[in-house]
């Protein structure tokens, strides 16, 4: 057994490199193709996340809901993450990458059209059940559908192409939601979906998902199409191959073998990350910063339209920046930032509890959302993903240890 979990991690580690035939690989239209729809789904993702802070004013409103009506809605979608993450790697192994997609896309339509037509709480709370399962699910399936069709030299690129799409998402509805009636809102949530279903049939299945299902003719078919007809595939192929097989010898085992001395390490790195990620409050200011800010005795509209713009710029210096400062200092300037802006949102609010510089205290609490905001996008977002991904070993990826931990805090 020692030497086969040896062959494992050496074939991993080939995996990693993936040879130079990879290195060569140019931008082929499949992989463009492919990896549009996935940032798509990562779209729809911000765009659901976003959704409850325009439009809790007028939805307690037109359906009649207290606070605490509103607060299980909005809660709802993080328990529907949960569940989505406990089956992700098992349904995404089962389905195969591309067949979750379809289930995920019928997920998101059904679960918008039941909010957009939703005349009492309880089909509200379905449809935002469902939305969060379909998001728990996304978010195992979009790093490894993205890992296994990308090459090393063009993976970083595209792997943030996909994270900035989630923002976009998010902005987007930051900028228009307060404009436009929650009903229609919804209603638009559903037009990625129903742009991409035609998509799904031209893009190709993940290489390696079908190398372990035996189905290898269509394997390298489906390999060339995606590095291009010029591009060497043969070693890449190879190991792809050698993998799969040391994978297929081991026996038993599966998630419990995490808890070995060996990855204590990798696991509290992991599932630590996860775990501070949301329960500094995050979710708080994306789903009710829209109150925050109206609370503060600040436009709804400038304030979301404002933090949309600040979000963006933030994701994209993060980006600019990961590679070239490393993980860690990057985190650690965005967890001072969350701290920072935190501690200057407690501040506002309790300086106008005591009647004291009231304007100057709704210039404080803008700030220190801005702040907040644009240093979690700057790298609490995105950097635990990462290092989950690198510290993670690839032959237990499919028991996702690491998805449910981050769902679980804030809800």
């Amino acid at each position: 057994m020692g030497e086969e979990r040896a062959t494992v991690l050496q074939s991993e580690s080939l995996l990693v490199r993936e040879g130079a035939g990879e290195n060569s690989s140019s931008v082929t239209t499949t992989l463009v193709l492919s990896t549009f729809v996935a940032a798509s789904i990562s779209f729809g993702v911000g765009y659901i996340a976003g959704y409850t802070s325009p439009t809790q004013s007028v939805i307690m409103e037109d359906l009649g809901l207290s606070i605490a009506e509103f607060s299980l809605f909005g809660s709802l979608l993080n328990l529907g993450s949960i569940l989505g993450a406990l089956v992700s790697g098992k349904t995404v192994d089962l389905l195969g990458r591309k067949g979750t997609m379809w289930v995920l896309y019928i997920f998101y339509i059904v679960g918008w059209l039941a909010i957009a037509f939703a005349k009492v709480p309880w089909l509200l709370d379905v449809g935002r059940l469902l939305l969060g399962f379909s998001n728990g699910i996304a978010g195992y399936l979009l790093p490894v559908y993205l890992a296994e069709i990308t090459p090393k030299n063009l993976r970083g690129r595209f792997t943030a192409g996909v994270q900035m799409m989630a923002i976009l998402g998010l902005s987007t509805m930051y900028i228009v939601g307060p404009f436009i009636n929650w009903r229609i809102l919804a209603l638009i949530g559903i037009i990625p979906s129903l742009v991409q279903l035609p998509l799904l049939i031209y893009i190709p299945e993940s290489p390696r998902w079908l190398v372990n299902v035996g189905r290898e003719e269509e394997f390298e078919t489906v390999l060339r199409s995606l590095r291009g007809k010029k591009a060497n595939v043969f070693e890449e192929a190879a190991s792809i191959k050698d993998y799969t097989d040391s994978l297929k010898r081991l026996s038993g085992g599966g998630m419990l073998d995490l808890f070995q001395p060996k990855y204590y390490h990798s696991l509290i790195i992991g599932i630590g990350l996860k775990v501070l990620q949301h329960s500094g409050g995050s979710n708080a200011y994306t789903y009710y910063s829209g109150v925050i800010f109206t609370s503060a005795g600040l436009s709804k509209y400038v304030g979301l339209s404002t933090l949309a713009v600040i979000q963006m710029i933030t994701a994209i210096v993060g980006a600019s920046l990961i590679d070239k400062f490393g993980r860690r200092a990057l985190l650690l300037v965005s967890s001072a930032g969350l701290c920072f802006g935190s501690f200057l949102t407690g501040i506002s609010f309790l300086l106008q509890g005591h009647h004291l510089w009231s304007e100057e205290a709704r210039i404080l609490a803008l700030i220190s959302i801005w702040v907040y905001m644009g240093s979690y996008q700057a790298g609490m977002e995105g950097i635990p993903w990462v290092i989950v991904a690198e510290v993670n070993l690839l032959h237990f990826l499919t028991s996702s240890p690491f998805t449910c931990p981050s769902y679980v805090v804030p809800t």
